[in-house]
């Protein structure tokens, strides 16, 4: 008792001596002891290489020695007073004692953490730290002990704690400093290291180590260069040769047990018959249930794996949970301290310090136990990527077959991030419910069963969120279905935009789009409501059951009182109490998709693997030959029928062999076979020295030309530039915008199908194997340079001549150079031998001579210029050997202009431009400038604002207000009520009071509900508005506008804009309001109960504003490199799951395996950071709080005098919440400004250049006009855009009403330029064009394009009704529609179809044959029936009869129209009354075709080409 008195009920408190000489001496000693014998296992496996000897450590261990020293002086002083016969206490023998021999432990841990290359310790410095807070309580007591007068002075003693006390002091200052790094680590060598390995202990618990960073990110957008590298931990090389070799002992552990089992019955059934059938059916039995049991798992290895790392965040977790209960505990203390009067302020001052230290270490703890969940989760999805791409270079044919590409894919992106989601989870699900119980007890505690009443309304409302939340799953399936209706619909305007424009049907569509969205809207609408009624059980849930439960303590029984204690660590605890309750659903969903993505996973990594042995791989020694086969069979998987049976032969070194056969007879699954792709049965395959195979379709890898053929192999110029001359391949490099450096696009889009074959054969060739497969590399290419192929590669006397050759082909000419012809058929090989034995015997060989022979005949006999390959058009690509020009130019001309084309020039020619200096501006082409870097401009907001509405935006802006007065004002009610009187053990006015505090209450719930439906409303209007503003903008813009910007960025705003603005925009900005408001209305209160916190306020406000701006500017930039290094990894991963035979055959896994790891490394170098980034923040602005939190309590305790107990409690338990609230803000900020970019996006095209108005009241022509159709140029020029040269230059022709004008020029010489000046898809550079006395330039643009038809070169149709393709405005009768078909020749095929006119046409028309679409187009033109036809003729090959239909069908119900037509085959304009001869952008011959013919000009030559004249 008298102890008690010496240390609590005292003005000056002090410990006892025994109490000093024990407790205070041995806490360190005894956390040093235990934690010792863990730390030293963790440094004896953790072994980082060896740190040199530095002054710091030579400081360090010096000191450690000297603290034993005096320790045992100290021992040693004792002993000698023993001597003198001064007896002193036991205690001064064992605590020096003990104190020293932990000094020299400290001492001996120092060196070995050297040893080990730990270059920060942070369990040293808590020791020291702890050492040190003991020391100063002993400090304080000695030195009060001193200036007492009274009492005599142990010198000696005093002398050597003292310098014991400033040595520890001292160590504790160097245990901050790191150490230099280890010799021999990775860091040496690294350009750009993380700075974090080499923190000290403090700057990684308060994540110091990322300021250089944000600062940098602050000044400057961040780039790639400045990410700092991986730590050696985070890397794929690390991470996922642990996960697979574990998978692997997994698998082999789970094979072993059934397959004992499976061969014991054939034992049996030799030994007799009749019992061993009884036998094999118990047996069957027991193999069953094993063999279910004995699958693999998956999460015991990742367990195995990430686990040892992981469990750290249990103990972390746990002492937070704990830790987190001591707020309301101590806030309990503080308010018991207010109320007495007559406790010491000292008391109050340590409540004060025990809170802030609480909250601080708090802090530290949850966001090391974030951080490490969150590393876990990275290394998890690299593990997951490393390991799905490792398995799909090895597994099965027939197991590929099983899952397509982009189900593989799904395993990388959505499973492996669900992981990562999850990892941040999974500890909530014991956590969660230690919390809820852990509150429930205290809460008990304080105000008995009647908690139990709060309880019950938590419960309820889990049912109620359960059911919102169901039902918003349904509307936002709804919401999918009609979005993707309307991107589908999006895809093909923008798709078939130009049609749009040439037809001016832009409205009809507008209208189209329009319905659907309003469909959205509705359901968005549903979900809408919703979210309301979701936000306000959300925001009202604490209340109710603050509510619910005081209602019930108060009014159960007269003698329960309300006092401060109870209502406000009550309010604390219910306030804890609600984050577990609501995320607990959460986990438990996350908790279900991580299983289902594990599932998915298993069976993938557990497909069977091609057996590596089943080809013999050996060396060239062997004199047999080069390749063997004996009585092999082979099948494309374990359990089909075998697809090549008993083969046998043996080809010589250096042979050159082909495989012959009709379709299908299993020649190439026989190069399989021998690349080891296929499954052996029996027998057995050799195959000696290296192989390079070349498939029938050609593999193109997104890189260089050049990359593409080396293949990881060195570079040697001299044996290059023989390859890529053999293969043909200079003249098309010639073209490539940046010759061999030229950027390949995915899958090769940017080559013709006979580039992609040569460039996949000039692989093979470079790599300089022993053995070459072949499969039918010829006949992508054509006769010619399939030829010149052959002489110069594959045949007798190629570049390969000594190497052996099998090819497989169909190629009959090229059958007598070869040594021997192998003939198969049905997966036998039928006959063998050269070509003259062949021919002898007469058999299978001879029969496909016959059938292949006229075929091949022909071409050879022919091989005429009109089959030179690459006259093709290619994806719109004019690949034109002969002229040569520049590719570019040739292809603004061609008009059948695909956005494919557009995107892949814009991937080649922005890598370098070595030869077409020119068009370096012209050909960036966009997209690189859209992503905008820094802030976000107020004016994006003020926008949003508008598109909303400003009264409804005031409107819930005023319902926000009035919500937090009204939170506000309960709370203050609250601790009003509190501070009512007791008198005779009741409080008087219970019930006014408590209805009060309901009305209050009820109030605050009403303006939720009013400003959640506000805003989400209005949200709806602000994205009806913006949607109908983008649809209409783009669909005014000119043509030129779409051929610039590709497709898919403009469908992206169409659907991701779009997206964020309906559904995430208005949640957030809700959430914004909120939270603002929270911190606004805290420290209102804050202030109202101590007013001095103003002089705390500003300064702490703007530290918290400069960490924001910090973060946000740092964060939004890795955000965006880490999703633009996101792609590479999946585009990468999608290559090579095509391209998987070629890379196995070529034996190059190791290269791609790590490339993959390095791209994916790439991915994480961004996310680590972002990680890390966020934990900074979350660190600063929690020490924030903690000191708003500090100097709230501590003002309340300064004037404690003046103060009511509730407006202390009231003023603490909301400094409590502000942490929580801080945070938000700015991740809901941060949020808002990414998101809002939306806006902006949208609105971006607002201010893009427009096309002429689409008409003009004043100058509208006359109905019925053109009257003749005569169409006149006058001087016309036209260029396509402002810095281009003119396409067409000084056009003078006048065509009269009725004349049939053919208009033919070689390609690019401005035939397709006259039509689009004619519908001014571009406008005119110079002069005019006249039609019937009208300037067109004068009049709208739909004025004029209505009364112009044109069938277009390629028929587009849109998925939609077959009458809506032909008449979308709805504007013409059934009768003529049935007319218009009838003269087409379609009457016959739509009568036959079930639903007539109303046959639905698929996307692109692509359930109509060409030739039909070609018709369906030619109906519209005779449905609108106008004055003036323009026939852009076909250049894709139309069947011929087709095409007479068009023609005859033209000349008779065109008769006295003005018909123009572009001809690319002479033969169908021969019978025109004129024909223009353009040339390079001028008119050089216009008369009759008889005349022209006579001249012999440029009309002629052609005529002679095409063999006419």
């Amino acid at each position: 008792e008298t102890d008690w008195n010496l240390t609590w009920y005292t003005e000056n408190p002090d410990f006892t001596k025994c109490f000093q000489n024990t407790v205070l001496f041995w806490v360190p000693c005894i956390y040093l002891w235990v934690c010792f014998p863990i730390y030293f296992l963790y440094l004896h496996q953790h072994d980082r290489g060896y740190i040199q000897m530095s002054h710091l450590n030579k400081a360090k261990t010096a000191l450690g020695l000297l603290l034993w020293i005096i320790c045992w002086a100290d021992l040693f002083y004792s002993f000698w007073e023993r001597s003198q016969n001064i007896f002193q206490p036991p205690i001064f023998f064992i605590s020096p004692t003990v104190l020293g021999i932990t000094m020299l432990l400290a001492t001996f841990l120092i060196q070995y953490e050297r040893m080990k290359g730990v270059q920060s310790s942070g369990v040293m410095l808590i020791f020291w730290f702890t050492a040190l807070l003991c020391a100063t309580i002993i400090f304080r007591s000695k030195i009060l002990h001193a200036l007492n007068l009274v009492a005599e002075v142990d010198v000696f003693r005093y002398v050597t704690f003292y310098s014991y006390f400033i040595l520890v002091l001292i160590q504790l200052i160097l245990s901050c400093f790191p150490e230099r790094p280890p010799l021999f680590s990775e860091t040496v060598n690294d350009l750009n290291p993380c700075p974090e390995s080499s923190a000290s202990f403090l700057s990684k618990i308060t994540f110091w180590w990322i300021t250089g960073l944000m600062i940098q990110g602050y000044r400057r957008p961040l780039e790639a260069k400045d990410l700092w590298s991986l730590n050696k931990d985070d890397m794929s090389e690390e991470i996922v040769p642990g996960l697979t070799t574990y998978w692997a002992k997994e698998c082999a552990n789970t094979k072993k047990q059934p397959i004992k089992m499976v061969y014991s019955p054939q034992k049996q059934i030799q030994s007799s018959n009749s019992n061993g059938e009884v036998a094999e059916e118990v047996e069957a039995l027991i193999i069953k249930p094993s063999q279910r049991t004995a699958e693999p798992s998956l999460f015991k290895v990742l367990y195995k794996t990430f686990g040892p790392y992981f469990l750290m965040s249990f103990l972390f977790k746990a002492s937070h949970d704990l830790m987190m209960f001591s707020g309301p505990e101590i806030l309990k203390l503080l308010i018991n301290f207010v109320n007495d009067k007559d406790a010491p302020d000292w008391q109050g001052y340590l409540y004060t310090g025990l809170l802030f230290a609480c909250a601080c270490l708090q802090t530290l703890i949850l966001h090391q136990y974030f951080h490490i969940c969150f590393v876990t989760g990275m290394r998890l999805k690299t593990a997951v990527v490393g390991a799905v791409y490792r398995k799909a270079l090895v597994i099965t044919n027939s197991a590929r077959k099983t899952s397509t590409v982009g189900e593989i894919v799904n395993l990388m992106s959505v499973d492996a991030q669900r992981f990562m989601d999850l990892a941040t989870y999974i500890n909530m699900i014991w956590s969660a419910p230690l919390q809820v119980i852990l509150a429930l007890y205290l809460l008990w505690q304080n105000l008995g069963p009647s908690v139990l009443a709060g309880v019950a309304v938590m419960i309820l409302l889990v049912p109620v969120n359960a059911v919102i939340a169901m039902k918003t799953k349904t509307y936002q399936v709804a919401h999918m279905k009609s979005k993707d209706n309307r991107i589908k619909l999006m895809n093909e305007i923008l798709n078939g935009i130009k049609v749009l424009k040439l037809y001016a049907w832009e409205l009809a569509f507008k209208e189209k789009v329009l319905g659907i969205r309003q469909e959205e809207l509705k359901v968005l609408k549903k979900s809408a409501y919703l979210a309301a009624v979701s936000t306000f059980t959300w925001v009202c849930a604490p209340f109710l059951v603050a509510l619910s439960t005081f209602a019930v303590y108060v009014l159960v029984d007269k003698n329960n009182v309300l006092d401060a204690q109870k209502a406000f660590v009550s309010l604390a605890l219910f306030n804890i109490l609600r984050f577990p309750l609501n995320i607990l659903p959460m986990v438990i969903s996350s908790i279900v998709q991580a299983s289902v993505s594990l599932k998915r996973l298993r069976l993938f990594l557990s497909h069977e693997e091609l057996e590596t042995n089943s080809v013999i791989r050996g060396s060239i020694k062997d004199t047999e030959g080069s390749i063997i086969v004996k009585h092999a069979t082979f099948s494309w998987s374990r359990n089909d029928p075998p697809s090549l049976n008993d083969m046998n032969f043996t080809i010589p070194e250096g042979a050159l062999i082909a495989i012959v056969g009709q379709v299908g007879c299993g020649k190439s699954s026989l190069l399989s076979a021998l690349l080891g792709e296929m499954d052996k049965k029996e027998g057995y395959v050799a195959v000696k020295g290296t192989v390079a195979y070349v498939p029938q379709q050609a593999w193109i890898q997104n890189a260089t030309l050049k990359d593409n053929i080396i293949f990881g192999r060195e570079i040697k110029e001299s044996q290059y530039k023989r390859v890529v001359e053999a293969c043909a391949l200079l003249p098309d490099i010639e073209i490539l915008p940046t010759g061999d450096r030229t950027e390949i696009g995915e899958k090769g889009v940017n080559l013709s199908g006979g580039q992609k074959q040569r460039v996949s054969l000039a692989r093979a060739v470079y790599c300089d194997t022993d053995v070459y497969l072949f499969d039918d590399p010829l006949s992508a290419v054509d006769a010619h340079v399939g030829k010149h192929i052959f002489d110069k590669v594959i045949g007798p006397k190629g570049i390969l001549k000594n190497k052996t050759r099998v090819l497989v082909t169909h190629g009959v000419s090229y059958l007598p150079l070869m040594d021997t012809i192998i003939v198969m058929t049905d997966g036998k090989i039928s006959e063998m031998g050269s070509y003259q034995e062949l021919l002898k015997q007469d058999g299978a060989f001879a029969e496909f001579l016959r059938t292949y022979a006229n075929a091949d005949q022909e071409v050879e006999s022919a091989n005429s210029p009109t089959v030179k390959e690459g006259k093709h058009m290619e994806n719109g690509v004019l690949a034109n050997e002969a002229t040569g020009k520049p590719l570019l130019r040739q292809l603004s001309n061609s008009s059948t202009y695909s956005g494919e084309t557009v995107k892949s020039l814009n991937q080649t020619s922005t890598t370098d431009l070595q030869k077409v200096p020119v068009e370096k501006n012209a050909w960036k082409l966009t997209e690189a400038d859209t992503a905008k870097t820094g802030r976000v401009k107020a004016a994006m907001y003020w926008e949003y604002m508008k598109a909303i509405g400003l009264f409804i935006s005031f409107l819930s802006i005023f319902l926000f207000i009035c919500n937090h007065v009204a939170s506000l004002a309960s709370n203050y009610w609250l601790s009003l009520w509190t501070d009512d009187p007791v008198i005779n053990g009741t409080q008087q006015h219970t019930n006014v009071r408590l209805g009060v505090y309901g009305a209050l209450g009820i109030s605050q719930g009403i303006a939720v509900f009013g400003y959640s439906m506000a805003v989400s409303i209005g949200g709806i209007f602000a994205s009806r508005l913006l949607h109908v503003d983008l649809l209409h903008n783009v669909l005014r813009s000119p043509m030129s506008f779409f051929e610039r910007t590709p497709s898919g960025n403009l469908v992206n705003r169409f659907s991701k804009e779009i997206d964020t603005i309906d559904s995430m925009i208005p949640q957030i900005i809700k959430m914004f309001m909120g939270s603002t408001f929270n911190v606004i209305g805290a420290c209102i209160i804050i202030l109202l109960a101590t007013p001095i916190v103003a002089i705390v306020i500003p300064p702490l406000g703007l530290a918290y504003f400069f960490v924001q701006r910090f973060y946000v500017a740092t964060s939004r930039q890795l955000k965006r490199l880490e999703s633009v290094s996101r792609s590479p990894v999946y585009s990468h991963f999608n290559e090579t799951l095509l391209g998987v035979s070629v890379i196995r055959a070529f034996e190059e896994q190791k290269r791609f395996i790590h490339q993959s790891d390095l791209k994916v490394d790439e991915n994480q170098k961004a996310y680590y950071p972002s990680i890390v980034a966020n934990r900074w923040l979350a660190v600063r602005l929690e020490c924030v709080g903690n000191c708003i939190v500090f100097f709230a309590a501590l003002f309340a305790v300064i004037a404690r005098k003046s103060l009511s107990p509730g407006l202390v409690g009231l003023s603490v338990s909301y400094s409590l919440q502000i942490t929580t609230y801080l945070n938000w803000l700015v991740r809901m900020s941060s949020e808002l400004e990414t998101n809002i970019v939306a806006v902006e996006r949208v609105k971006e095209y607002s201010e893009m250049e427009k096309e002429a108005p689409w008409s003009i009241e004043q100058t509208a022509p006359p109905n019925n006009w053109p009257p003749e159709g005569k169409v006149e140029f006058r001087g016309y020029g036209l260029r396509y855009r402002e810095d281009l040269d003119l396409v067409l230059k000084n056009i003078n022709v006048s065509i009269n009403g009725g004349e049939k004008v053919g208009i033919v020029g070689r390609t690019g010489a401005g035939k397709s330029s006259l039509t689009l000046g004619l519908f001014r898809i571009n406008e005119s550079a110079a002069g005019e064009i006249i039609i019937d006395g009208v300037n067109i330039a004068k009049i709208g643009l739909h004025d004029l394009r209505f009364k112009i038809t044109i069938i277009p070169q390629d028929p587009v149709l849109f998925s939609g009704s077959l009458r809506m393709n032909l008449d979308p405005f709805d504007k013409y009768s059934d009768e003529e529609v049935w007319t218009s078909l009838e003269l087409a020749h379609l009457k016959n095929f739509v009568s036959s179809l079930p639903d007539k006119l109303n046959h639905e046409c698929s996307e692109g028309g692509e359930n109509l044959s060409v030739g039909q679409r070609q018709l369906v187009c030619l109906a519209r033109a005779l449905l609108r029936k106008t004055k003036i036809l323009v026939l852009d003729e076909a250049t894709a090959a139309v069947d011929l009869e087709t095409d007479d239909l068009i023609q005859s069908t033209i000349r008779t119900q065109f008769e006295d129209c003005t018909v123009l037509t572009i001809a690319h085959r002479l033969n169908t304009i021969m019978d025109y009354e004129r024909i223009l001869v353009l040339d390079k952008g001028k008119i050089v011959e216009c008369d009759s075709p008889a005349n022209l013919l006579q001249k012999k000009g440029i009309f002629y030559s052609m005529a002679k080409d095409s063999g006419l004249a």
